[in-house]
């Protein structure tokens, strides 16, 4: 029983390849946050830096979703969630000092919506992931702000975006019984995770008027309190098992630390329209972090479907109206 758990301990540790991910990552993570904000780019090199910024905050995600993917085998999807949340609310509430936000009765409930809305979202895309690839389940979960981007444009145009979306939607449902279509319980898990993000985006604009910055962090709190009771209940003990401790960390720094700050510098120095368009490849990340990390190989369909889920949204997102928002992503 021992060497069963010690082999277990020995595949959630990090690889060669997520650790030197993982200081590249801390390195940009201290080089992002500091450049003047005001100053117009000057050079390629100047306009092409929040663009690797993007790209960077996007492979963290995906790395950081594929290494929790490897703590399921001892807490599970929700012990994993918890640790991650937890984790993560100690490290934006050093970093966002979120005591100095001054709430009202109406903002709080507000935030108190963001936040459960966010850990949701987490939870259900960790849930997804035990039986869904990490491409398909990042895909699906996609459809949640792309509802958001298209209802807020509603323009003719959009059609076609629902037609590609759609089209995704339907290459990934297996069809016949030689189908290898992915499980629909997983699928459901994600498309809920979806709906959650839409909920995140909605309540999020409203509380971050209200609060800026600092509402990430206490929507990230109030998400650790929601989904903690279910991951103790699950996980019991093994939550507090030593060699958990630096992987959910790393988890924690690689998918919400690491990319909200390199997200937010980006942001200053991209048009919205161009922030939301590269934004929009963030499946195909998912897929190639789960392909080299989880060795989970998609089948033809399934990278054509999560091709037409990033042109929809990539055609939501050049299409939406200026004074519409580009689509954030989520912790």
């Amino acid at each position: 029983m021992k060497n069963a758990k010690t082999h277990q301990l020995s595949n959630i540790l990090l690889k060669p390849s997520q650790l030197s991910i993982i200081c590249v990552l801390l390195l940009y993570y201290d080089f992002g946050r500091t450049p003047p904000m005001t100053t117009p780019p000057r050079s390629l090199a100047s306009a092409l830096f929040p663009v690797g910024l993007l790209l960077i905050a996007m492979a963290s995600i995906q790395s950081g979703a594929s290494l929790a993917k490897s703590m399921f085998p001892i807490v599970g999807a929700q012990g994993t969630t918890t640790l991650r949340l937890i984790f993560a609310s100690v490290i934006m509430l050093l970093l966002l000092r979120p005591w100095r936000a001054r709430l009202t009765a109406k903002s709080l409930r507000t935030v108190i919506v963001y936040g459960m809305a966010l850990g949701g979202m987490n939870f259900l895309f960790y849930m997804s992931l035990r039986t869904v690839p990490l491409g398909i389940a990042v895909a699906l979960e996609f459809t949640g702000p792309l509802a958001v981007a298209i209802y807020a444009s509603r323009r003719a145009v959009d059609f076609l975006w629902i037609g590609l979306a759609i089209a995704g939607l339907l290459l990934l449902i297996p069809t016949g019984e030689a189908s290898s279509g992915i499980d629909l319980t997983g699928a459901a898990y994600a498309l809920g995770a979806g709906v959650c993000w839409a909920l995140y985006i909605l309540f999020g604009q409203k509380a971050g008027n209200d609060n800026g910055v600092q509402t990430a962090a206490l929507g990230v709190m109030i998400a650790a309190l929601f989904v903690a009771p279910i991951g103790i209940v699950h996980a019991g003990s093994a939550l507090l098992t030593p060699a958990l401790i630096p992987v959910a960390l790393g988890v924690a720094i690689l998918s919400t630390a690491l990319p909200y700050t390199l997200e937010m510098v980006a942001l200053t120095r991209l048009p919205a329209r161009t922030f939301g368009t590269l934004m929009s490849i963030e499946p195909a990340f998912g897929a190639l972090s789960g392909l080299f990390f989880l060795q989970e190989h998609l089948s033809l369909a399934q990278w054509m479907a999560i091709t037409c889920i990033i042109l929809a949204s990539v055609g939501a997102t050049l299409t939406m109206r200026n004074e519409s928002k580009p689509l954030v992503p989520a912790d």
